[in-house]
């Protein structure tokens, strides 16, 4: 059986990675090919290293300032053709990039030829289509042309249910991101030579991350002042915000948060440094959706940065709590976790409905019993 996984940014990486690492081991019954299009070319490349991935395809489409409609253009142009001459049995893309829907819309485009499409991490959903923009559209369209559906949690299994998919092609398998994140925390590391070697640990770490596209502008604006309250309110407090390479974060990041006490600028980190720095943080500010998976996998408390998420498995567990862009809001839920203990206490001994890391395997004992049966 020979599967190609696709995937495009650092997120998807992260999470194609144990899956990858887990086809290796069936060699026996299984030729597996990885092809990126490289959406985040510095990003993903860290993450191919840290795992050890070398693909066999590597598009390179990443051009500044591409649109939307570019990037999506140039990445089926040229994933049509890797799937042409490859005939994989399956296509394997993950999440909502441009890269997961377009890998599986091409997929689709040969199933005539007898390639099935799966999607990791399906069945994730806000129901409102411009909230996160593009990626609840992008993943929409993937799971309505693949063939097998591996949901994280049982309520991604209920929203494909909703909208009318087999439950015979929904598989419930946790989420690969705690492969990964399990993998690499128990990595060892040298803090003191690293990209953090400036962070002060004698006082209470909060990992911040901002980048989503529907935050541009006044919302990212309202949380760098939320963070500039934060930072002078609490002096035992530092902020570490390694801030993303989107000209319009870096310029709105630097421009209101550069040189102010408290707070650490950093330029992005590898996946290693980010999950030692969310091992040592306190909690965690972020609009990332990977992140409310992985901090609640360390202990970690999250305060969600989006007015909404397709992640509520975690705000329903107590891990995650939605705080919305306002600055005031923001400000007022972090002093709760920072000054009463049993709040803090609550949320960081919640339990991660996320999985306990062999979501990868169940993956790959999916798709060989699935060909079994053929």
């Amino acid at each position: 059986m020979k599967i190609l996984s696709i995937f495009g940014t650092r997120p998807e990486a992260i999470k194609m990675a144990p899956v990858v690492k887990e086809l290796r081991k069936h060699t026996d019954r299984i030729t597996s090919l990885v092809c990126v299009t490289a959406q985040h070319r510095q990003m993903l490349d860290q993450v191919l290293s840290l795992f050890g991935i070398e693909p066999d395809y590597d598009l390179n489409l990443m051009r500044p300032n591409q649109t939307l409609a570019q990037i999506t253009a140039t990445a089926l142009t040229e994933l049509d053709e890797v799937i042409r001459q490859e005939q994989p049995d399956w296509v394997l893309t993950q999440g909502d990039t441009t890269t997961a829907m377009v890998g599986a819309l091409a997929g689709f485009y040969h199933q005539a030829t007898g390639v099935k499409v799966g999607h990791v991490e399906a069945g994730l959903r806000t129901w409102d289509k411009f909230q996160p923009f593009p990626e609840e559209i992008n993943r929409k369209i993937a799971d309505a042309v693949c063939d097998l559906h591996f949901a994280p949690t049982a309520a991604s299994r209920e929203n494909l249910l909703r909208e009318g998919v087999n439950d015979a092609s929904i598989v419930v398998t946790g989420n690969t991101v705690i492969d990964a994140l399990l993998d690499v925390a128990a990595r060892e590391y040298d803090w003191d030579a690293s990209e953090l070697a400036k962070v002060p640990r004698e006082k209470r770490l909060i990992l911040v991350t901002a980048h989503r596209r529907e935050n541009f502008g006044s919302p990212l604006q309202e949380i760098c002042r939320a963070l500039k309250e934060i930072a002078a309110s609490f002096d035992d407090v530092h902020l570490v915000y390694p801030v993303h390479l989107n000209p319009n974060v870096q310029q709105m990041v630097h421009s209101e948060l550069r040189d102010v006490q408290n707070i650490t600028l950093l330029e992005p980190l590898d996946y290693l440094p980010l999950v030692q720095l969310m091992k040592a943080s306190y909690l965690v500010l972020t609009d990332s959706g990977g992140l409310q998976e992985e901090a609640p996998g360390l202990g970690k408390p999250v305060l969600v940065l989006r007015e909404v998420t397709e992640r509520p498995e975690g705000i329903e567990a107590g891990t995650v709590k939605l705080v919305g862009t306002d600055k005031e809001h923001i400000v007022r839920e972090t002093a709760k976790l920072l000054e009463n203990h049993d709040e803090y206490e609550r949320m960081a001994h919640a339990v991660n409905p996320y999985g306990d890391g062999h979501a990868s395997k169940l993956i790959i004992e999916s798709l060989l019993s699935f060909s079994d049966r053929r």
